[in-house]
């Protein structure tokens, strides 16, 4: 089944294929200029530090819906042993096996393909086996520190978390946007709150995962026109799940990461963000969300951090 002539349509108008030059791997990345983050150091306000990661552990976000995608297994390879002989220092070591976007995590550029592309037209084969991605790997992005933004979409609805049929329209992100008292501009990264992940600290994953609120396909033109360098939210598949438009599965992932070449984010924790944001009367911070550079890897473990 081929996409529809919407998604196409929509591709056409958020398209960067080319517009940092024939090599680039990074996409919207671009837009994180030394500039934009001098001002984004100067947005600290007091200090206060607040995580935005869940925690690695073997009872995780996953469900199994994704074939593969395990959640950290944890195994210790050596406990106090004293490698140089009796009576002296003991280590010990361990060692993990999970699926890269099994928790708090970016979204490589290679992440999806369509139409037999990715990001800048580099053919979908060029993703194998034992090299994993020749191009846009989540090794290209070597620092992600910005400007972050809020955009609490539940708050300014009127509720604690969407509905899980909700779909995120950019007339909530403008609402949203209001509520923040600041404008997203060129270079951000936006932090969008549906409260979805309430569900999953009480205890109910598969309520978290399945329905879930998120992005609508309209979106990405509202990010695309305001220039934003990446996306996160608290949600296990970032877009309306299931999808608004009947059989069009991930379009939103096809238009950010394959046509926009701008990461994602999915399963961060804005929960004490938003009250964090609530208490020092702004909602935008200095975000640190370094990728961890695995060679050829369609996308990675973070563990941000907002600072305000």
């Amino acid at each position: 089944m081929s996409l529809p002539a919407e998604f196409h349509e929509i591709a056409k108008r958020v398209n960067n294929w080319g517009r940092w030059g024939a090599d680039d791997e990074i996409g919207t990345l671009n837009l994180i200029t030394d500039e934009v983050v001098r001002e984004a150091a100067a947005s600290v306000r007091t200090g206060r530090r607040v995580p935005l990661a869940l925690p690695l552990r073997q009872d995780g976000v996953q469900t199994g819906m994704i074939p593969g995608r395990v959640d950290p297994l944890h195994t210790m390879v050596q406990i106090n042993q004293e490698l140089f002989g009796p009576g002296t220092i003991a280590c010990s070591d361990d060692a993990v096996t999970m699926g890269l976007q099994a928790a708090t995590h970016w979204d490589a550029l290679s992440h999806v393909s369509h139409s037999g592309r990715l990001y800048n037209g580099r053919p979908a084969g060029t993703i194998t086996a034992h090299g994993g991605a020749e191009f846009n790997g989540i090794d290209k992005p070597r620092h992600i520190v910005s400007r972050g933004v809020l955009l609490d979409v539940a708050r300014a609805r009127g509720v604690e978390r969407l509905d899980s049929g909700h779909a995120v329209t950019p007339e909530d992100l403008e609402a949203a946007e209001e509520l923040s008292g600041t404008k997203v501009g060129a270079g951000d990264v936006v932090l969008v709150r549906t409260g979805q992940i309430q569900l999953l600290l009480a205890g109910d994953k598969q309520g978290y995962a399945f329905p879930s609120p998120g992005l609508s396909v309209r979106t990405p033109e509202w990010f695309h026109a305001r220039d934003v360098a990446a996306v996160a939210n608290d949600t296990l598949t970032f877009e309306i799940f299931p999808p608004e438009i009947e059989d069009l599965w991930l379009p939103v992932h096809g238009l950010h990461l394959v046509e926009m070449g701008m990461l994602q984010g999915q399963n961060w924790n804005l929960e004490e963000l938003s009250t964090a944001c609530g208490e020092v009367g702004g909602s935008t911070f200095l975000l640190s969300a370094m990728p961890e550079p695995f060679t050829g890897a369609t996308g990675t473990p973070v563990a941000p951090v907002a600072i305000l």
